[in-house]
Order: C-alpha cells, then structure tokens, then sequence
C-alpha cells in the first residue's frame, strides 16, 4: 500500500492560493516521468478530462503564455493563435519553460509563476463542477472550481481543443 505523506511542504503555487484564500484540496501521487495527466488521473481515480495540465507556449515573437487544457485533449496552436492574435504558438523548451515559470516541467503550476505570462483556458474546463490542476511540484496536484483560473489568474477563455 502507498504510503501518502503526511504534510506536502508549500510551493509558490499554494503560499497563492493560501494569500488569496482559494479553497482547495490536495492530491499526492506517485510521479511518473512522461506519465503526464493519464498516470495522475489513474492514481488519483479523477477523470483525466477534470485533470488540467498547464502548457507554457509562446508565440511567434518569443513572448511565453500559458494555456489550461483538458488532460484527455491536445492543444490546436491555429485555433489559439488565431484568437489571440498571434502569427503561430508553439510549446517551450522544457529550459525555456522553466525559465519563464521557475517550475520543472511535469510541476509547473499556473499559480505563482516566476514571470507574469497572459493565461487561456480552454472554455470548457470552465463548465466543469471541480478540476485537479498542478500544484507546483511534481506528484502534486490541488483540486478547486475552475472559476479560480479566471477570477485569481484573470484566464481568458478560448476554444483551442483539438
């Protein structure tokens, strides 16, 4: 049987939601490299589509984003270049992407970011009644209502699913 830690310490992500008093819950998890949010959601026994895996990008003139996507569906960067108004979007460097979040990649939290980046969120994550979403830190996620992701990240929602 696994044995769950009793206290995860804080990352930027929860110190966050904590300041802002952002109700959420907790989720530990044995991290899988390349595992990605099929291996959490199994685990954790969450839908993947209600696990939302957080994406840095940026666009043609280098400048990063994040995007919020279901766990069980990809990201068009047409569709999502197209509604932002950008040329092209494609992912970051895993390097790059830390850089721009001060996350690792497989525990990058939209929550609490190095740099300040614009945030979309698919707009159907945001009909759902709870999502679990990273929590800063590999083998980590926190579950809360998706109206967070607008209200404390301020996300614009897009339709950019494949």
């Amino acid at each position: 049987m696994a044995k769950k830690p009793a206290h995860v310490s804080e990352t930027p992500a929860t110190q966050l939601l904590r300041r802002h008093g952002v109700p959420f819950t907790e989720h530990v998890y044995d991290y899988v490299e390349h595992g990605g949010t099929e291996e959490s959601s199994r685990q954790l026994g969450v839908p993947e589509h209600e696990v939302i895996k957080t994406l840095v990008m940026q666009d043609d003139r280098g400048l990063p984003l994040i995007v919020l996507m279901h766990g069980d569906r990809q990201v068009s960067t047409k569709n999502l270049a197209r509604q932002i108004g950008a040329k092209s979007v494609e992912p970051c460097k895993p390097d790059v992407a830390q850089r721009h979040s001060g996350y690792l990649v497989g525990g990058t939290s939209p929550f609490g970011t190095k740099k300040a980046m614009p945030v979309y969120v698919e707009e159907t994550v945001l009909s759902l009644a709870s999502i679990c979403i990273n929590g800063g830190r590999r083998g980590y996620l926190v579950g809360m209502a998706p109206k967070v992701l607008v209200e404390l990240l301020e996300a614009t929602p897009v339709h950019c699913s494949l």
